[in-house]
């Protein structure tokens, strides 16, 4: 398939002979301002990855030459965002960013009832808190960390219900997000609806390396649960790009707006969490939205207890000013199709080396299969978390680890979960960094690849009780 254009459509591929010329695209912004960054040499780095424990998490970041550890909090605002800092209503109570806030989700989401909190987890946790009980079980299309812990601690426990080729990073489905529905079925009727307070849907599942779920999932899905009495719980933070998916993939959307699509699905779902994070390009911030006017109510008493008075949250005035805006901003056409394009045009970069890369590629980043990378290390040597650290030694790139570790441990066996995926994620930050950077990206990992038989493994020698990937510590196998 390389030097091929890859059409996919209804879940049919079809290679196309690329066209001899292409049309050269650049980014829909100009520059107002920039961070100088630096490059250390590979000394340095050596030096700062060992302080590190081998964990990207415990670097400085000044010691990082272009950071693609997370695209969480780490876009770029325009030149909008910034003035609506300028207008921020600090009051404690009633503040009127609150309410243009309210207005830009129910405009572009639908949903009634807005609860801010200071980022995505303040939401994870207090929809966990007043839905989940004790024997609970939550079905999912692939967990997500920190909404896995809080429904954990809770008292339930996640069930993935995602299809199986989202398991596969060769499998060139184009909804490998979907929810597999002869497996939700299955355990409704194991365990009882009145077992399931609510199926977690997440959009452009992160887990899966960014894959998108389709419309004709959600409304078969929705049909379901409406069968049993079961609402859907919508991990939005990256709806945007899961709705450009569906326009570019899913037949019968080609034709509708980014806009129009983000509310179709958001309208199939009874409530929603967000990191603000990521699509709308905040620094910090984040809800919960929700349609029915009981559990807003508990919502709204329980924000005050854990985060801040129901019209701030955690967050403030000014910070609600830029989110409202961002809203808007994360479903324009130029925006949401150069910041996709630039994650593709790195992975089909990837591909072309023959590097080996999750596919189809997902939306907020190229996911490095390190399986396959690092083929002679076993997971219990961490192979992705290697793979990390050696791409920051190359070149001062960061990334991030998403397999064993992330996976966490077996609280019955204390055995290590090991997940078919075991990837190093490449997350790019939205209107940061260049073509340019791109290219250094993609010729570090190839000469890491071109390496890749030297590289030892590493040993865990500190691990937190949860949520370990973010500051565990390892060591190099001699």
């Amino acid at each position: 398939m390389i030097g091929d254009i890859i059409e996919i459509r209804a879940g049919i591929l079809r290679t196309m002979t690329t066209p001899k010329k292409r049309r050269s695209w650049a980014e829909p912004f100009k520059i107002k301002m920039v961070e100088p960054v630096f490059m250390t040499t590979r000394e340095q780095r050596q030096k700062a990855i060992e302080e590190a424990g081998f964990n990207t998490f415990l670097l400085r970041s000044e010691d990082v030459y272009i950071d693609l550890l997370t695209d969480s909090g780490t876009s770029a605002m325009s030149d909008r965002q910034w003035a609506g800092i300028l207008l921020g209503d600090e009051a404690y109570a009633g503040s009127r960013n609150f309410y243009n806030l309210e207005e830009a989700i129910q405009k572009y989401y639908g949903y009634k009832y807005v609860v801010p909190t200071h980022q995505g987890r303040g939401a994870e946790h207090i929809i966990s808190r007043i839905m989940i009980k004790d024997g609970d079980y939550i079905p999912g299309n692939m967990y997500f960390t920190t909404t896995k812990l809080h429904q954990e601690l809770a008292g339930g426990r996640f069930v993935d219900v995602i299809i199986d080729e989202a398991h596969d990073p060769d499998n060139w489905h184009p909804f490998k997000g979907n929810i597999d529905l002869d497996k939700l079925e299955a355990l409704i009727k194991k365990v009882g609806a009145e077992k399931i307070p609510y199926v977690a849907m997440a959009t452009a599942v992160n887990m899966a390396g960014g894959q998108p779920i389709s419309l004709e999932n959600l409304k078969a899905t929705r049909e379901l649960t409406q069968k049993y009495g079961i609402p859907i719980i919508h991990d939005m933070t990256r709806v945007a790009e899961n709705a450009y998916m569906i326009q570019q993939n899913e037949d019968g959307y080609h034709d509708k707006s980014v806009e129009e699509i983000v509310r179709e699905i958001c309208d199939l779902t009874d409530g929603a969490t967000m990191s603000a994070k990521k699509d709308p390009m905040v620094n910090i911030g984040g809800f919960l939205a929700l349609n029915d006017e009981k559990l807003f109510d508990e919502a709204r008493n329980m924000v005050v207890i854990y985060e801040g008075l129901h019209t701030y949250g955690g967050m403030a005035g000014r910070d609600m000013e830029a989110l409202a805006i961002g809203i808007a901003e994360s479903v324009q056409s130029d925006h949401i199709r150069a910041r996709v394009g630039q994650v593709h045009y790195l992975g089909r970069r990837l591909t072309e080396d023959g590097v080996p890369v999750v596919q189809p590629i997902g939306t907020h980043g190229v996911f490095l299969n390190a399986k396959r990378f690092l083929p002679h290390l076993s997971q219990d040597k961490f192979p992705a978390q290697t793979l990390a650290s050696e791409i920051y030694i190359d070149s001062g790139v960061r990334s991030m680890e998403r397999g064993v570790v992330s996976a966490g441990r077996d609280a019955e066996t204390g055995d290590h979960h090991y997940p078919e995926l075991e990837l190093v994620r490449l997350t790019i930050p939205r209107r940061v960094y260049t073509m340019a950077h791109m290219h250094v990206v993609e010729e570090s990992v190839q000469a890491v690849y071109e390496n890749r038989d030297k590289i030892k493994g590493l040993e865990m020698i500190y691990e937190p009780k949860h949520l370990r990937f973010f500051q565990a510590r390892f060591r190099k196998l001699s």
